[in-house]
């Protein structure tokens, strides 16, 4: 989809005007001496926010979607004339556009009419506002382009999306770029004792891989942000296999490995002057007769013993060999991203994604940030007295916990766990997505993959 930013209105046929209105009862096509407009039901001014006029952006491409509309016309003084909605607002309408537009079309015929994707926005602005918008939407869409490209890499079915084709698809998108790659495979992670990826990666024909992405565009003599994202390509949960339909959706549990591969893809895109390094690893969590077992005791990278008490906890086994790994580039910050815990979503339902830091300050802008770009958190407790709820009978750790009801607090547990492997970093965060790993019906995006947090992680890497 193209945006244009123009200071002549259109007089052809070719552009669809769109208006905005409080007093239809819905959206809708409208015609007015012949000609057509796209009206948009909006709240009464008062009521708008910055949340709703997010919602507003995406609302205007499905609605002309919906009516196979390919070229609209918005003039941004009307699109933009509500208190309360913020500051960045052409660069969050150009990304929230571009994700609207979306759909996961890869194993769909295409219809003899074609796709009802829009195929150009035009807006229409002052001559002083022209270049500034232009600009900006530029920046929204380079974004927007790699959330887009992390839904793809979710929605991707796991018998189409293993360890291999990922590490597959993470070189074809960086090809060109001034990003590097380098990929461990199965035996040199038998030489650095990685043994949490290759106690999860037992039980699949295809072998794990650890994905290294750096991308040095800071001064030389500063610390990088690490990014981890888990990259399990399909959870059927192991020995402890998930029952129907907990699984249908486990071709998405490596959406926080590629929501950090579109993240550090975007910061290049973006020339941001920051050191960034991004850790994905990378496996297939199956059952068979070579998989690991409830009751094992794995040794991760550090050398901590894990008690197995449950095989679909397997995203926290592989986070703390990648975690672990993390201090060979001596960060500034740690963030890792993963699909972790349905304890989440038990906390947050679908509208946030849950945060855990020990710092406080970093904390408290993810939650800022989080609100002014779309991708909403919140922030749960890390405290102390949890460390116990893990603490091990034969091992040093359990990767459940040990202590309290199944299904109290899990989101926490698994926190817990990743922070005894992030002790020595001052900034470490950790992001559980579940909750956001699939648009909700009402966000005015395409089903499956909702691209969270690579929005967020932008931000983050831009401001921190």
């Amino acid at each position: 989809m193209k945006i244009a930013v123009t200071d002549k209105k259109n007089s052809g046929n070719k552009f669809v005007e769109t208006l905005f209105s409080e007093k239809i009862s819905q959206s809708r096509v409208a015609s007015k001496n012949d000609k057509e407009f796209l009206e948009i039901k909006i709240p009464k001014k008062g009521k708008m926010n910055r949340r709703k006029w997010i919602l507003l952006s995406r609302a205007v491409v499905q609605e002309a979607k919906k009516n196979r509309i390919k070229n609209i016309l918005i003039d941004w003084q009307k699109l933009t004339d509500f208190d309360n909605i913020g500051d960045d607002l052409a660069q969050i309408f150009a990304e929230n556009v571009l994700m609207a537009n979306y759909e996961f079309c890869r194993y769909k015929k295409k219809p003899k009419e074609g796709w009802d994707n829009i195929s150009e926005i035009q807006i229409i602005a002052g001559k002083k506002e022209k270049t500034s918008l232009q600009y900006k939407m530029r920046r929204g869409m380079i974004v927007a382009q790699e959330v887009n490209f992390c839904r793809d890499l979710a929605n991707i079915p796991g018998v189409d999306m293993t360890p291999e084709i990922l590490v597959k698809e993470t070189r074809r998108a960086i090809r060109g770029s001034g990003i590097s790659m380098k990929v461990l495979e199965e035996r040199e992670m038998k030489q650095k004792k990685m043994g949490g990826i290759l106690a999860v990666g037992s039980g699949s024909q295809y072998k794990p891989k650890f994905i290294i992405l750096e991308y040095k565009g800071g001064v030389k003599t500063k610390k990088p942000i690490v990014l981890v994202g888990k990259g399990v390509t399909f959870d059927s949960g192991g020995i402890d296999t998930k029952p129907h339909p907990y699984a249908l959706d486990m071709m998405m549990d490596m959406s926080g490995g590629a929501a950090v591969i579109s993240a550090i893809i975007t910061a290049e895109k973006l020339k941001l002057k920051k050191n960034i390094v991004a850790l994905i690893p990378a496996v297939e969590n199956m059952p068979s007769g070579t998989s690991f077992r409830p009751g094992d005791i794995v040794k991760v990278m550090d050398g901590t013993t894990v008690e197995v008490g449950h095989t679909d906890a397997e995203g926290r086994l592989i986070l703390a060999d990648a975690l672990t790994y993390a201090k060979l580039f001596d960060p500034e910050i740690v963030i890792d991203v993963a699909t972790l815990t349905g304890a989440s979503l038990s906390a947050l339902g679908e509208r946030a994604s849950a945060i855990f830091s020990n710092d406080n300050e970093l904390a408290k802008k993810t939650v800022d940030f989080s609100e002014k770009v779309g991708d909403y958190v919140w922030r749960m407790p890390l405290w102390e007295e949890y460390e116990s709820d893990i603490k091990g009978t034969h091992g040093d750790i359990s990767n459940i916990n040990t202590k309290a009801k199944p299904g109290y607090g899990g989101a926490i547990t698994a926190a817990i766990f990743l922070k005894h492997f992030a002790q020595k970093y001052k900034s470490w965060m950790h992001i559980d997505i579940a909750p956001k790993i699939t648009a909700v019906f009402d966000e005015n995006l395409a089903k499956g993959a909702a691209g969270a947090p690579v929005r967020l992680l932008v931000k983050l890497l831009e401001k921190l």
